[in-house]
C-alpha cells in the first residue's frame, strides 16, 4: 500500500475547501476572510494535483502539475494585495470588522 487512493484526496480537498468556505460565510474579521480564500484556493491546488496524479497518461509528466503552479503565484499576490489594502483601509477605521466597511459600497 505505497500509493494513496484518489478517492481520498478528493474528500480531503473537499473538506478543507468547506472549511474554508465556512471561514469566509461565518466570519467578520477580515484577516479570516483572507484565510479562508486562502484555504480554499489550497484546497483546490490539492484537488488539480490529485486528479493530475490519477491520469494513466500523466504518469512521469508534469503536465498537470503547472496550473497549481499559476494558481499558487495567483494566491501569493492576492495575499500581499489583499493584506496591503487591509492595512490601508483599517488605518482610517481602526477595526477589522467586515461589517464596518459596508459604507464603502457606493
Amino acid at each position: 500500500m505505497d500509493t494513496i487512493d484518489p478517492i481520498h484526496v478528493q474528500v480531503l480537498a473537499a473538506i478543507l475547501f468547506a472549511l474554508g468556505l465556512t471561514a469566509v460565510v461565518t466570519r467578520r474579521n477580515i484577516f479570516f476572510l483572507l484565510m479562508g480564500v486562502e484555504l480554499m484556493l489550497n484546497a483546490v491546488n490539492l484537488s488539480l494535483i490529485g486528479f493530475a496524479r490519477t491520469l494513466p497518461a500523466a504518469q512521469g509528466s508534469l503536465t498537470g502539475h503547472i496550473v497549481p503552479l499559476f494558481t499558487i503565484a495567483v494566491a501569493a499576490a492576492e495575499a500581499c494585495v489583499g493584506l496591503a489594502m487591509v492595512i490601508c483601509i483599517t488605518r482610517g477605521k481602526d477595526t477589522v470588522d467586515a461589517d464596518a466597511f459596508a459604507d464603502m459600497k457606493e
